[in-house]
């Protein structure tokens, strides 16, 4: 192949197509036109306060259970600092996103992680490590088209990671940006609605629905936790974006958010759909489960597939994925992640192919 055109499966954002941007620019004027001093001006640690009532009619909270912050990554590390310190368990799922990881040991957290199965985390070697050895502080669970794994938290696991919650007194993280892009089966109640609001703190963001750089996020808890949360937001900085987060405002409020999510799923849909054929037809030995919502698909190749050699010789033809390892403390050397939602049906069957020729490179 001569010089092919680069393909990547490494980063989970939109691709421009489906960014709905006359709508953004119009909410843009809006924002100016309506608000200049709110949209221009510093504002608070609580956020754009619009947007932040927005928020609180969407989850049927009060505002003051709603911080909103530059992205749902800042979100997560202000919880983090009031939540965790140096020395307290944390459970993690296995595999998760490798930016947690990160972020807190960072902080000097034990982590516990947690196999995933086909349906979210595994409850009974959860239940088992509660039992026999472990005292977490909280548990940080992503229910929803997880990243990396694809995969979502059924009912029933659902409720029980409630009742553990409870039982054994450690806080849940519901870390949730990518619940709106559901492409198919039913929707599943959030595990903060399911608990009342009790023991759960809930995070999502708009860059996976409006576009990865309005960079705004939020977090939904109890009124206690988010004021520490608000305390730690104002020793980091006066306050947010507000002109990034009033433009936000304006785009739900005008119903251009449900009309965007709309697009997205449709693309998404189509894009996973096409992922999925293409691998059972180009790599029938890969297993993985198809998702039904979000930007990500995980593999899994048969034992001793070195898939960090594929990575290099993918490097050779022009295509970027992320390996497994990435997002696990250990193992993991037979797996990767594809990220779907930055690339169109054609370059995915052009990007498996590549995929396809890497691996058999490596294994020949």
């Amino acid at each position: 192949m001569s010089d092919p055109t680069p393909i990547s499966f490494a980063r989970g954002a939109p691709s421009l197509d489906i960014v709905d941007v006359a709508g953004l620019r119009e909410a843009a004027d809006r924002a100016l036109a309506d608000d200049p001093a709110g949209a221009l001006s510093y504002g608070t640690a609580w956020g754009y306060q619009p947007l932040r009532e927005w928020i609180a009619d969407r989850h049927q909270v009060a505002p003051e259970q709603v911080i909103v912050t530059n992205g749902s990554m800042q979100a997560d590390a202000f919880l983090f600092d009031v939540a965790v310190s140096a020395g307290d368990g944390v459970i993690v799922e296995r595999p998760t996103y490798d930016r947690t990881l990160l972020s807190l040991r960072e902080r000097g957290a034990v982590l516990y992680p947690v196999g995933l199965e086909d349906d979210g985390i595994d409850i009974v070697e959860l239940e088992r490590e509660l039992q026999d050895r472990i005292t977490p502080k909280l548990a940080h669970i992503i229910p929803n088209f997880h990243n990396p794994a694809g995969c979502t938290l059924s009912m029933p696991k659902r409720q029980r990671l409630i009742e553990l919650a409870r039982e054994y007194e450690f806080l849940l993280f519901e870390d949730d940006p990518y619940h709106a892009i559901r492409f198919s089966g039913e929707p599943l109640p959030r595990m903060l609605e399911l608990s009342g609001g009790d023991g759960v703190v809930y995070a999502s963001s708009f860059s996976k629905t409006v576009c990865p750089g309005v960079r705004v996020g939020y977090l939904v808890g109890s009124q206690a936790i988010i004021e520490q949360v608000r305390k730690a937001a104002v020793s980091a900085y006066i306050s947010p974006s507000m002109i990034a987060q009033s433009i936000v405002y304006q785009f739900a409020a005008a119903g251009a958010l449900d009309r965007s999510i709309e697009t997205v799923r449709s693309a998404l849909r189509e894009r996973a759909s096409t992922l999925g054929a293409a691998l059972r037809r180009e790599i029938p030995q890969a297993r993985f489960v198809a998702p039904e919502g979000g930007y990500f698909l995980w593999i899994e190749l048969p034992a001793g597939t070195d898939v960090a050699a594929a990575f290099e010789a993918a490097k050779e033809r022009k295509l970027a994925f992320v390996k497994g390892t990435d997002f696990m403390l250990d193992g993991g050397e037979n797996t990767l992640r594809i990220a779907y939602s930055g690339v169109t049906p054609d370059q995915i069957e052009e990007g498996v192919s590549r995929l396809a020729e890497s691996l058999a490179a490596v294994a020949g």
